[in-house]
C-alpha cells in the first residue's frame, strides 16, 4: 500500500534513446543518475564508489575524463561494473573520442567548451562507430561567448538557443541517439529553460539544478526545480547535484520520485514533526528506523505518528503504522488494521521485525 498524489502526472512522450542497456525517454522509467568524485585514474576506488552507487539504486553513473589517463582507465572500469558509464568531457574533444573507444555508454559534452564544429563532428563519428549515445550538456556557467554577447547574461533563451544549435548539428549528421540538459544553479532559470526546450523538441531531457549546494540546501533546491518539472510531465532522467557523498544524490533522487508517486524504492516513512502530544520520542525513533532499514530495497511505506490525532488516519494508508497511545501503550497497524499494542522500549525492534517479515512474505 503506497500513498499516491491526488494529481495524475501525464508525462510528455519523448524519443527513446539507449544509454548502454538503460532506455531513456519514451515509456521507460525515469532513471536516477549520479557522478563519481574519485580520480578516474584511481581505478580501484572509482569501481568501489560505482558499486556503492549501484547498491543505492543508481541506474547510470557518470565519471570525469579530464585527461588521457582517465579515458584509458574506462576500459577496465566498465568491465567491473553493471551500470552504464557516461564519460564527462570538457575542453578536449579527443577525450570524448577515446572514451567512446574505451567503452563508455554515453558522452556528456558541453558545447560551450568542447571546441569547433569540426571537432564536435569528430565526436559524433566516434559515438556512431562505438554505439555510444550523447548528452548535450548546456550549462549557464559555460555558454558560448557569442550567446553571452547576444543575450548579455545567461537566460532561458540563451540556454535553449545553444541546445537548438547543437540539436541541429547532430541531426544534420544523422545522429539522433542523444538527450539534452539545460542546467543552471538558478532554479527559475533552469525551470524556464527546460519548459521552453520541452515545447520545441521531443528528445529526452536530463533534469538537474547544477551546483545546487550541500546536502541540505542542495536537496531542497533540486526538489523544487526537478519536482515542478516532473509534475508538469517534463523529464526522463534526473541527477541531483550535491556537494556531498554521491550516494546521497541517488537517495535524494529517489525521494523526489517517491514523493511524486513516480517511482518507489526502499522504505518511505511518513512521520509527524512531533509536539507535546507525542507519546514516544518521534524524532529519535524515525532516525533510528531510517538507519536500521536503510538496506531495504523493496518499496514499503510506514507511518510513525506520535499521537492519535492523525495517527489512525495515516495508518489506514500505509503498510505498517504506529500511533502513539499514551501511557506507554502505542498501537501498531498492519495495512490499516489494528494489530498489537507496543511499549516505547519495544517500538524499534517490533517495527523492524514487522518490515522484514512483511517483505519476506512478498518474495
Amino acid at each position: 500500500m503506497e500513498v499516491r498524489p491526488h494529481r495524475t502526472i501525464i508525462r510528455k512522450k519523448t524519443r527513446e534513446i539507449k544509454v548502454g542497456d538503460v532506455t531513456v525517454g519514451g515509456n521507460s522509467f525515469i532513471s536516477v543518475q549520479s557522478m563519481t568524485n574519485t580520480l578516474t585514474t584511481n581505478i580501484k576506488e572509482t569501481i568501489k564508489q560505482i558499486h556503492s552507487l549501484e547498491d543505492a539504486g543508481a541506474d547510470i553513473v557518470r565519471v570525469s575524463c579530464p585527461d588521457e589517463g582517465s579515458t584509458k582507465s574506462l576500459k577496465e572500469i566498465v568491465k567491473e561494473v553493471n551500470v552504464p558509464i557516461v564519460a564527462d568531457i570538457h575542453f578536449h574533444y579527443k577525450r570524448a573520442i577515446e572514451a567512446a573507444e574505451m567503452g563508455a555508454s554515453c558522452l556528456r559534452i558541453n558545447p560551450g567548451n568542447i571546441g569547433s564544429k569540426d571537432r564536435i563532428l569528430e565526436v559524433v563519428k566516434a559515438a556512431k562507430e562505438n554505439n555510444c549515445s550523447i548528452r548535450i550538456g548546456v550549462n549557464a556557467g559555460s555558454l558560448d561567448k557569442k550567446l553571452l554577447e547576444k543575450y548579455k547574461e545567461p537566460c532561458p533563451e540563451a540556454l535553449v538557443e545553444s541546445a537548438q544549435y547543437n540539436i541541429k548539428l547532430l541531426e544534420d549528421n544523422n545522429f539522433f541517439n542523444f538527450k539534452i540538459s539545460v542546467k543552471s544553479s538558478d532554479i527559475f532559470l533552469t525551470v524556464k529553460a527546460y519548459k521552453k526546450l520541452s515545447e520545441i523538441c521531443n528528445y529526452p531531457l536530463h533534469l538537474g539544478v547544477t551546483e545546487a549546494g550541500g546536502l541540505f540546501t542542495g536537496s531542497i533546491k533540486s526538489s523544487i526545480g526537478i519536482g515542478q518539472l516532473l509534475m508538469d510531465g517534463i523529464g526522463d532522467t534526473i541527477r541531483v547535484s550535491l556537494s556531498s557523498d554521491p550516494v546521497d544524490e541517488v537517495k535524494a533522487g529517489y525521494e523526489i520520485l517517491k514523493s511524486l508517486g513516480i517511482r518507489a524504492r526502499g522504505v518511505n516513512i511518513i512521520s509527524c514533526p512531533s509536539c507535546a502530544r507525542q507519546a514516544f520520542p518521534v524524532i529519535e525513533t524515525v532516525k533510528i528506523l531510517e538507519k536500521k532499514l536503510s538496506h531495504i530495497k523493496k518499496p514499503i511505506t510506514l507511518s510513525i505518528i506520535g499521537c492519535v490525532v492523525n495517527g489512525p488516519g495515516e495508518a489506514a494508508h500505509t503498510e505498517i503504522g504506529l500511533t502513539g497511545g499514551g501511557q506507554n501503550s502505542n498501537l501498531l497497524y498492519l495495512s490499516g488494521v489494528p494489530h498489537t499494542k507496543v511499549a516505547n522500549s519495544e517500538i524499534i525492534d517490533k517495527v523492524v521485525s514487522l518490515v522484514e517479515d512483511k517483505l519476506k512474505d512478498t518474495v
